[in-house]
Parts: structure tokens; sequence; C-alpha cells
């Protein structure tokens, strides 16, 4: 298992509704991400700055980041566009984050 962290960007004002959202993930969203072999993910937010980062374990090559070709990965992303910081295809807009240092 390798362990893959990431920051996003929520729009002002919308920390309660990202968490609502979060809060009632959708049970196909959720078989998905696992099926990949993704487990561990959390997701935390900077209230001063509205950066939310993502740390997840996987156990493979891709994360749940890389999921966009499936329909309902490209579902959830238009459901959360008008909350976040997102592309042309309404993925967020994902900066990896250099590890610099892991205790188990």
């Amino acid at each position: 298992m390798k362990r893959f962290a990431f920051k996003m960007k929520l729009k002002p004002g919308y920390a309660d509704e990202y968490k609502k959202r979060h809060d009632a993930l959708w049970p196909e969203l959720k078989t998905l991400i696992k099926s990949t072999g993704v487990s561990d993910y959390s997701i935390y937010l900077d209230e001063e700055t509205n950066t939310l980062f993502g740390v997840q374990k996987i156990a493979g090559e891709s994360g749940s980041q890389d999921l966009g070709s499936d329909p309902i990965v490209q579902k959830w992303w238009s459901y959360m566009a008008d909350i976040m910081e997102t592309n042309l295809d309404n993925s967020p807009v994902t900066i990896p984050l250099k590890e610099v240092f892991h205790l188990d």
C-alpha cells in the first residue's frame, strides 16, 4: 500500500455544504472507490484558506482522483462543481502533495 495526498480548493462559504454532500456520499461511488483499491480515505479542511487536504491509501497505481472516465465519478464531479474550483471537465483542481515525513 502506498499513501497519496493531495489538495483541492473549496469556494468560500461552502464548508457546511461540502460536509453535507460527503456525509451522504452515494453508495455506488463508495463501492467504486473501494473496488479500485482505495482505503483509509480522509479529507480535511483548512478553514482559513478553504483548502481541502485529502489522503488515502492505494493498493495499486490509481487513486480516487484517477477515476474520471467512470460515469458515476463524472456525475459526482458535476454535482460538486458549484462549490469547488474545477477544471473544464468539472473535475476538481487537484494538486498532488509530496510526502516529506511519515511515522508508523
